[in-house]
C-alpha cells in the first residue's frame, strides 16, 4: 500500500492563494540564453553565455561612462512642439504625451557633461523607447547644443544613436536635423575638438545618413543593425539577395564603415583611449 495518498484529485490552490514569479527576475537572449536580470546587471546588459548585448537608454550608459554616475544634465526640459498639426491614429501631442508618461522622458535624446575616467565629456544618448528613438526637432537642437557646449568649453563629444529615423510626425522639419546637426560637427572638427559616434543596435534612418557616421571614430557595439534602409526595404527595392549579416557591426567593419566594435565592458576605457588618441596629449593619456 502507497505510503501516500492525496486526499482529492488534483491540485485545489485557490486562485487567490496562487505564487506567481515576480517579473522583471529573468531575461531571455533572442539565443534563448536565461539569465538572472541582477546578474545582467552587473554585466553591463550583456547576456554573459552568449555575448548579446540588450538595449539599454540613456540612465544606464550614463552610468556606464560617467564616473560614480555623476553628471550635470543639459537642456533637460526642452520639448517638441506641434508646428505641422499631424495627426495618424493619434494626435502629435498625444502621442509626446504618452510617450513622455510611459519613459519618463522628455524626448528620444538626453544630453549630459561630467567627468569620465577623471576627465571632462560631454555625452548626447537616444533612447529608442521614445517614438523608437526617432529624430525631430528637439532631438536634433539637442544634439547641436550640446556640440556647441563641447566647442564652448574644449570639451570631447561622445553621441550614442539608437534611432529608427526621422520623425515623420515632424516631416521636413525633422530632415533639417541632419543639416543642423552635420554643420555643428563640422564645427567641432575645425576647432579639432574630438567626436565619437557610437552606434548601438538599431542606428538607422536620418540619424545614419548625418551625426552618426560622422565621428573622428566610429564605433558600434557587436551585433547591432546599421544602415540607412532596413534589410527588407533594401532587398524589396534591388530585387536581389542580401549578404549574410547585412547591415550588421561585423559586416561594416569588414566594409570599412567603422573604426572598431566594443564590447559594453570596454566602452568607457576604448572611448577614452581613443580620445587621448586624437588629442595625441601626453598629459591625459
Amino acid at each position: 500500500m502507497s505510503w501516500f495518498k492525496r486526499k482529492d484529485k488534483g491540485i485545489q490552490t485557490k486562485t487567490e492563494e496562487k505564487k506567481d514569479t515576480p517579473k522583471g527576475l529573468w531575461y531571455k537572449s533572442p539565443t534563448g540564453k536565461i539569465v538572472d536580470t541582477k546578474e545582467l546587471e552587473q554585466n553591463f546588459y550583456v547576456s554573459p553565455e552568449d555575448g548579446y548585448h540588450v538595449r539599454i537608454g540613456s540612465n544606464e550608459y550614463f552610468e556606464i561612462l560617467f564616473d560614480d554616475n555623476k553628471f550635470k544634465e543639459l537642456d533637460a526640459k526642452l520639448e517638441s512642439k506641434d508646428p505641422l498639426k499631424f495627426v495618424d491614429t493619434k494626435k502629435y501631442p498625444d502621442r509626446l504625451k504618452a510617450a513622455q508618461e510611459k519613459t519618463k522622458l522628455k524626448d528620444a535624446v538626453r544630453t549630459a557633461v561630467g567627468k569620465s575616467k577623471g576627465k571632462d565629456l560631454v555625452v548626447a544618448c537616444m533612447d529608442f523607447a521614445f517614438i523608437g528613438g526617432s529624430m525631430g526637432s528637439v532631438v536634433g537642437e539637442k544634439i547641436a547644443r550640446a556640440a556647441d557646449y563641447s566647442l564652448k568649453h574644449n570639451v570631447p563629444l561622445v553621441v550614442i544613436s539608437k534611432s529608427g529615423g526621422a520623425r515623420m510626425m515632424e516631416a521636413a522639419l525633422s530632415l533639417m536635423q541632419l543639416a543642423k546637426t552635420s554643420v555643428k560637427l563640422a564645427q567641432l572638427a575645425e576647432a579639432k575638438i574630438p567626436y565619437i559616434s557610437l552606434c548601438t543596435d538599431p542606428t538607422t534612418g536620418g540619424t545614419t545618413a548625418s551625426f552618426a557616421m560622422l565621428g573622428d571614430i566610429n564605433i558600434s557595439e557587436p551585433g547591432a543593425l546599421i544602415g540607412f534602409a532596413g534589410p527588407r526595404i533594401v532587398r524589396d527595392t534591388t530585387g536581389k539577395e542580401l549578404p549574410e549579416g547585412f547591415q550588421t557591426s561585423e559586416f561594416l567593419l569588414e566594409h570599412g564603415f567603422l573604426d572598431f566594435i566594443t564590447h559594453r565592458k570596454d566602452l568607457k576605457d576604448n572611448i577614452n583611449k581613443y580620445i587621448d588618441l586624437i588629442l595625441n596629449d601626453p598629459l591625459r593619456v
